[in-house]
This record gives structure tokens, C-alpha cells and sequence, in this order.
């Protein structure tokens, strides 16, 4: 196990891609399906996606007032920079395993995001991954890298 440790701050699902996500209590990761009841669900390689809550703080320095999901994140996290971890890169997220599969993505020009607040740090700090192996996540969970 190694000492790369964070914490995850909240959950969160949409039902529609492109808005923001709505907090949780808990989320059900699924092996081959992703976050159970979140839009982007399904066998493809950004099941779940996750966000330094560091990377929002940024966004909350230029004065924006930003919650958990408003990056359409499912899972906030905090300590960790996600992004400097490279692709194959596996995490237990509280009782769930993921696999990295892509750090950051394009910005789609109508995403809700970007155009209420003009930038998305989603593009360059957000991370991507698989589920092998099934489980709930919460906010408080650890998140620990198990191999790089």
C-alpha cells in the first residue's frame, strides 16, 4: 500500500451529461458500468470521474462560489493530486477499486460549467477511471493508490 493518501470529500450524480452533478450520501460503484444512476454510466473507459477539491478552490479564489458536482465530478477528493497520476494508475476509493483510464478531457463548448463560469477545471485537473471492483463510496472515505 502506499502513503499516497487522500480523503474523499462528497459524491455526486446527474442523470443528464454535460450538468452539474447533485451531491450524495453514498454513490454504488459497479464493475463494467460505472457510478450506478449517473448519466455517463456504462461500458467505456470514464465510468466515474474525479476532482481535487484544490482544483475548485482556484476557481473559488477568482470569487465563484462553487459546490460539490459543479464540475459534474462524481467524486470530490481532497489531498491528492489526481492529475499527477499517470493512466493504469489503481485507487481504492472507499469499498470500490478504479482503474485510472485519462487524465483531464476536452471541454465541450455547451457544457453548463463553462458557460456559467467561463472555465472548467475539469479539462486539465479531472481524472477518469474504470470500476474493478464494486463498492460504495462516501464522503470521509479514504482514497489511496494501491499501484502506480
Amino acid at each position: 500500500m502506499s502513503d499516497l493518501l487522500g480523503t474523499v470529500v462528497a459524491t455526486s450524480v446527474s442523470t443528464k451529461k454535460g450538468t452539474r452533478k447533485a451531491p450524495q450520501d453514498s454513490i454504488e460503484l459497479v464493475v463494467g458500468a460505472g457510478v450506478q444512476g449517473d448519466a455517463h454510466a456504462g461500458p467505456w473507459h470514464r465510468q466515474v470521474s474525479l476532482l481535487p477539491d484544490e482544483s475548485v478552490d482556484r476557481m473559488r479564489d477568482h470569487g465563484f462560489t462553487l459546490g460539490a458536482g459543479d464540475f459534474a465530478e462524481n467524486i470530490l477528493t481532497q489531498g491528492l493530486a489526481l492529475y499527477e497520476l499517470p493512466v493504469g494508475t489503481l485507487l481504492k476509493v472507499g469499498d470500490a477499486v478504479v482503474a485510472v483510464t485519462q487524465i483531464g478531457k476536452t471541454c465541450h463548448n455547451d457544457c453548463e460549467i463553462r458557460r456559467t463560469v467561463g472555465m472548467c477545471v475539469m479539462p486539465t485537473d479531472g481524472i477518469f477511471a474504470v470500476v474493478v471492483r464494486s463498492g460504495a463510496v462516501r464522503p470521509g472515505d479514504e482514497v489511496s493508490v494501491i499501484e502506480i
